[in-house]
């Protein structure tokens, strides 16, 4: 899915080669390899941030505009200087920004979490920078010259001001269009304060003309150009605090983070942050390169949400003041839609203290705007995609036992969401004439053929009926489940009920989810691989109804029922896995180009099919589980700048990659249970949150042996292809046998499989 990120915009490089210390063993640092998804499937490639993980400050370079594809774009513009570009070179001052950009090439750059350099060719110089939580850390190597520069600028609505001889400070506004951010009653700034190793030099220029020593300009396309002599090898540094509160928090953010002009020694503890934060798993066995990818992947799903406390406090989009944070970290950028998934269920694996945070901050943001996000950024709401996820959020983290915040409240607010906020894709606000159908009728109507939209609310993205039928019965179970642990009878009877919508647009006649028009009557003659227009959006998400009918993670006992029982669920979703486009692929790929990843019809590049490899631990098939996982992780998740097989989404597409390689999955988030996959390492170990160790051992594991013989959970032999949290919460060891064929008794009884709406709960 495509969104706008505001937090640190910025563009990419890097190294596709991992940077280990020489002669050294590796730490899991060094296997991560940030250009990997650098060149997109189709749409968004990654972006090789160096930041620390949840950071503010993230930092990639800018690179040639237009090139989507970053890893093949041949040009550095610049830096990020919080909302500012830096950039250096040397010889003749020019009036265009262009004019400063700079040849570069991979084979000489080194990219990692914690550290990057590359040779801008064109100038000679060498540029390193490294990263804190809130500020930026740069090297720049010069030749020798005379006129040795470096450029600070800026573009839209910014102010720059001179403080001395060698510090600037400044901000410039934060946001998006109107249809992407709700940023009604104020702006957001993002301010800077930068400092410089030596003196601007002789003076400075901005667009030919020389400026003061003390200047202050406003405006857009500001900046200055410093004018100095270097010597060989002379380096240069800059030290860049950023902040959303001002200046002056910039300046202290500056000051905390990096007291001194100690560039390695500030590398070296982002280098330990990382391997502490990427320590929370390890792995014996596997090869180089699927350690490469797993490390990267878990790199990618530790940067989001992003934590913008500042000494104890935040500023928030959503009412355009600062707060305290009260003992508890404010987090913004996320998109729920997303990350609900595998996402937010890795992360609080790995670390339950802040996943409580960030609902605090879910919880701080609707009542400072009287609306629940799912889209939060550091501007407002961005109005995207569909559902209101926050509900399985806050119910995954409450199953799962950690309960250390206002469980009434969060309650509450995903009542209110459910209830009283519109359900119309990229839409915010109140419930419209189409909400209420579905309260009355147990669906979302769609339009008839050839019917022109009435709906004023609904805009580009169309109604996607089916999908927002079938995300919103999900998210009304999360409610139900929350309001029956809390003795809410009433409520989880009335949400109950809701979550058994799905049922309302599921066609038999054709056995796919279908939609249906006001009347209740199916739009005819659907055809399953190909309506809905572009990105199957009049009924849709994204994707058609081949991976939308199994959209129903709540009750897939339900849904097995539904469709004649486990030989003709099974057998569509076999046929889900080689099924072809209908058209030629590149025609089906222009209709359909966030189904990326493809095996048949299933799009490993889009979030809805995530859960569904793992549907036959349910129907008693669990083998094709183990098939199908280990298929899509060899094919494709890779090493190269391809390496991702759709958008990551802030680390949605790579936190699927971390879970499935060791072993598990959350189909369900909200039922506090792990389905069971095929790991590809003969040992992983998680670090919990509570400093327990859960170990996941396969024995004979290889690329032949991906299918589970038999299986021990601390110790008890296990028959089901899942287990609880609670079984492994405080600890222990999953032992699964492996072998080159299927064990077609494992995990094959009925009540064995995992737990849904019509069976009972752990």
């Amino acid at each position: 899915m495509k969104t706008v990120r505001v937090v640190m915009t910025v563009v990419l490089l890097g190294s596709i080669a991992c940077a280990a210390p020489a002669q050294q063993q590796k730490t899991p640092v060094d296997y991560v390899s940030p250009n990997i998804g650098g060149i997109g499937q189709l749409l968004t490639a990654t972006v090789p941030y160096v930041q620390t993980p949840y950071g503010m400050a993230r930092l990639a370079p800018v690179t040639t505009p237009g090139i989507t594809d970053r890893f093949l774009a041949d040009k550095i513009y610049g830096f990020p200087a919080g909302p500012a570009l830096l950039m250096a070179s040397v010889g003749d001052t020019s009036t265009k920004r262009e004019s400063y950009a700079s040849d570069f090439d991979h084979d000489s750059e080194t990219t990692t979490p914690y550290y990057y350099s590359a040779n801008l060719e064109t100038w000679g110089i060498r540029a390193e920078y490294t990263a804190t939580q809130s500020a930026a850390y740069y090297r720049f190597t010069f030749p020798r010259s005379r006129h040795a520069h470096l450029i600070l600028s800026t573009l839209k609505d910014a102010e720059i001001e001179v403080v001395g001889s060698h510090t600037v400070e400044g901000s410039a506004r934060v946001g998006g269009t109107v249809s992407q951010i709700r940023n009604e009653t104020g702006t957001t700034r993002e301010y800077f304060y930068a400092e410089f190793s030596r003196p601007f030099g002789e003076g400075l220029t901005w667009q030919g003309k020389t400026i003061s020593s003390l200047a202050k300009q406003a405006g857009d396309e500001i900046g200055f150009v410093s004018d100095m002599a270097t010597t060989a090898g002379e380096q240069i540094e800059v030290r860049i605090g950023i902040s959303y509160m001002s200046e002056e928090q910039a300046r202290k953010n500056l000051k905390r983070e990096i007291p001194g002009w100690t560039f390695d020694r500030v590398k070296a503890e982002t280098r330990a942050e990382w391997n502490t934060a990427l320590g929370g798993i390890s792995t014996v066995g596997g090869s180089e390169r699927q350690r490469t990818i797993l490390y990267t992947a878990l790199y990618r799903s530790l940067g989001r949400m992003t934590d913008i406390t500042e000494d104890g406090k935040y500023f928030s989009g959503y009412d355009h003041s600062v707060h305290d944070a009260e003992g508890h970290d404010f987090y913004v950028d996320d998109g729920l839609w997303d990350t609900y998934r595998s996402l937010h269920p890795l992360q609080l694996l790995l670390d339950p203290r802040r996943q409580q945070d960030m609902i605090r901050s879910y919880l701080r943001m609707e009542e400072q705007s009287a609306m629940l996000p799912s889209f939060p950024s550091v501007a407002g709401e961005q109005a995207v995609m569909i559902g209101h996820h926050a509900a399985a959020l806050f119910l995954d983290t409450y199953e799962k036992g950690y309960r250390d915040f206002d469980v009434e409240r969060a309650y509450a607010a995903v009542r209110k969401a459910a209830t009283e906020t519109t359900m119309i894709p990229w839409g915010r606000g109140p419930l419209t004439e189409l909400d209420r159908a579905y309260f009355s009728n147990g669906f979302f109507p769609a339009l008839d053929r050839g019917e022109k939209e009435t709906i004023a609310e609904v805009g580009g993205e169309r109604r996607q009926a089916v999908s927002v039928t079938l995300e919103a019965a999900y998210d009304d179970w999360c409610v139900a489940e929350l309001a029956k642990a809390l003795g809410k009878k009433e409520d989880a009877a009335y949400f109950g009920k809701l979550a058994q919508n799905y049922r309302n647009v599921f066609n038999p006649e054709i056995g796919f989810m279908a939609p249906k028009d006001k009347d209740g009557k199916w739009i005819p003659d659907l055809d399953t691989k190909l309506d809905g227009g572009q990105g199957g959006r009049d009924y849709f998400t994204e994707v058609n109804t081949w991976i939308y009918t199994f959209s129903v993670q709540h009750d897939v006992a339900g849904l097995i029922e539904l469709m004649g029982g486990r030989d003709a669920f099974n057998a569509t979703l076999d046929r889900l896995f080689v099924e072809q486009y209908g058209t030629s692929k590149w025609h089906f790929l222009d209709q359909f180009p966030d189904a990326t990843g493809l095996v048949g019809l299933y799009a490993q590049g889009n979030e809805p099919s995530f859960h569904i490899p793992y549907l036959y631990d349910f129907s008693g098939q669990p083998w094709k589980t183990q098939r199908r996982v280990r298929q899509l992780m060899d094919v494709w998740y890779t090493d190269g700048p391809l390496g991702i097989p759709g958008d990551d989404d802030g680390g949605a597409t790579s936190s699927w990659y971390v879970l499935s390689a060791i072993g598990i999955y959350p189909v369900c988030p909200g039922s506090p249970v792990y389905e069971i996959g095929s790991p590809i390492f003969a040992r992983s170990t998680v670090r919990l949150g509570n400093g327990k160790l859960f170990t996941i051992v396969a024995d004979h594991v290889s690329a032949r042996n991906k299918y589970i013989q038999s299986a021990q959970l601390n110790g008890n032999a296990l028959d089901r292809a899942w287990f609880a949290h609670k079984e492994m919460a405080n600890g222990g060891t999953l032992t699964l046998e492996m072998g080159a064929k299927p064990n077609l008794q494992w995990g094959s009884r009925p009540e064995d499989a995992p737990p849904s709406m019509t069976t009972p709960r752990p």
